[in-house]
């Protein structure tokens, strides 16, 4: 693909000139996805639950940080690339409305930063966070509901 500066996009993110070229690994492009997806609203959280269990681990032992590109895999060809993100939706957004937001913001993001094609961005919805879920409910006695 010529482009309007006289550099051209070839295999795999491969950025050529005639002063050189440029390469982007895959895991740069999983990494802007991931960024570009957690910028939607209605979006808790990437990856699937074995997955965010490990993300939790990593992210409570000291020095360690949060994967960018978790729940995010990538396909990167000569020109182009595909996209797969497993999400879990807020509880109350649009799903469909939610994954159309996802899909805008990641192809946005992939085709400015990278000049890569992204031909699909499949999206899904592992789970459903209800806020409640993570509040600890205080175990009731027998007694204390009779009195």
């Amino acid at each position: 693909m010529q482009r309007g500066d006289g550099t051209s996009l070839s295999g795999g993110g491969l950025l050529e000139s005639s002063h050189g070229r440029t390469t982007i690994a895959d895991t740069v492009v999983a990494k802007i996805a991931g960024i570009a997806t957690r910028e939607v609203n209605g979006v808790h959280g990437l990856g699937g639950s074995a997955s965010r269990a490990l993300g939790v681990l990593r992210e409570r032992i000291p020095g360690g940080s949060t994967n960018l590109s978790q729940g995010i895999s990538v396909e990167v060809g000569e020109r182009q690339a595909a996209i797969d993100v497993d999400i879990v939706a807020e509880y109350g957004v649009s799903i469909p409305e939610l994954a159309k937001g996802i899909r805008r913001n990641v192809i946005a993001a992939i085709e400015q930063m990278t000049g890569l094609e992204v031909i699909e961005v499949n999206v899904s919805v592992h789970d459903v966070y209800i806020p409640s879920d993570d509040d600890e409910e205080e175990p009731t006695s027998a007694g204390s509901r009779v009195q």
